[in-house]
């Protein structure tokens, strides 16, 4: 399967949260058990030499492909969510996205200085709730920050929010 095949998989959905958006769900990947597969070589393969030891997934399409890419990397899975899901002390960040204001959480204990952690969403568009959720795992100290997108939405120019110390890729690039 080519990285075209999955691309015409993801159905756009127009106007979608907002008049407007154009939304590209990646649900219809998920549902195909050969995209599902891909998208879970091609990632495998992009960081099995890079020592993970732990995928955080943003709520809540990071939760999909993030701990099934933690299991094949022998890694642990963390969630970042939106605020009152996680029930014991978090640590917080506040960020702008393009249709309206948000706020991520993580444990506090989540992280510690040996992790190599890799950073996992469905789209990248301005890079908001990415960085957001990026600052909030550099608060926690690990060694090294990967971030991971499904789709990249190029024209958008989301991988300019941030630093040369993290290095940001995707799967597919529309």
């Amino acid at each position: 399967m080519s990285k075209e095949t999955l691309i015409k998989s993801i159905r756009e959905v127009p106007d979608f949260p907002i008049p407007g958006i154009l939304f590209y769900d990646v649900t219809t990947l998920f549902k195909d058990p050969w995209c599902l597969q891909e998208l879970s070589n091609i990632m495998f393969d992009m960081y099995k030499d890079k020592g993970i030891t732990k995928v955080v997934g943003i709520e809540s399409r990071g939760f999909i492909m993030g701990p099934i890419l933690a299991t094949r990397l022998n890694a642990g899975f963390i969630p970042i969510r939106k605020p009152g899901k996680l029930p014991a002390e978090t640590i917080e960040e506040s960020y702008d996205k393009e249709y309206g204001k948000d706020t991520v959480q993580i444990h506090k204990d989540a992280l510690d200085e040996n992790d190599v952690v890799l950073l996992h969403d469905d789209l990248l568009a301005t890079g908001g709730t990415m960085k957001a959720a990026c600052e909030l795992v550099k608060r926690l100290k690990p060694k090294k920050v990967y971030v991971n997108f499904i789709i990249e939405l190029k024209e958008l120019n989301g991988k300019s929010v941030f630093g040369d110390d993290v290095e940001v890729e995707s799967v597919l690039t529309l």
